[in-house]
């Protein structure tokens, strides 16, 4: 058959330039675009990497700052505690202070009033007798008709009084 005795010689043609292509194609693209491709990625993945770290970084560093704010409030807020208790605890001694301040004077104005009240008392009480003397005098010499000395009458008011 006179077709396959024409194969080799047709397609001999054609497998060689199918293989310079294929040759040609293997090392243009494997060994000249295949390892800037291969660099790229590299790169990308290490910029990703060093991104992630310091992104990693960053949020430590933020989580510290957050903590150290933290502790400047909670710090703060005990001072704040510490002074409104301060200020309560002083306002406290102050008032008391007036507070006893004020009962001394009335204490003393008590007591003031209390020896006036006990002097006008005693007084009162002296008048009394002396006006009971006289009065019995009096109610006796009318009553009677007879004379009694003041000193008999003042005896006598004393000790109806004193029972």
């Amino acid at each position: 058959m006179p077709q396959i005795a024409q194969i080799a010689a047709t397609y001999a043609s054609q497998i060689f330039w199918l293989l310079i292509v294929f040759g040609l194609i293997y090392f243009v693209i494997g060994k000249g675009m295949l390892p800037k491709i291969e660099a790229t990625v590299d790169a990308r993945d290490q910029k990703i990497a060093s991104d992630l770290a310091a992104a990693e970084a960053a949020r430590g560093a933020a989580d510290e700052t957050e903590a150290a704010y933290r502790a400047r409030i909670e710090e703060a807020r005990a001072a704040a505690l510490k002074a409104t208790q301060d200020a309560k605890s002083a306002a406290t001694a102050e008032a008391e202070k007036r507070v006893k301040a004020a009962d001394e004077a009335l204490a003393a104005k008590a007591a003031e009033a209390d020896a006036a009240l006990k002097a006008a008392q005693a007084k009162a009480l002296a008048e009394i007798e002396n006006v009971a003397a006289e009065a019995a005098q009096e109610i006796v010499a009318k009553v009677s008709g007879i004379e009694v000395d003041k000193a008999a009458a003042e005896g006598a008011v004393k000790a109806a009084l004193a029972a």
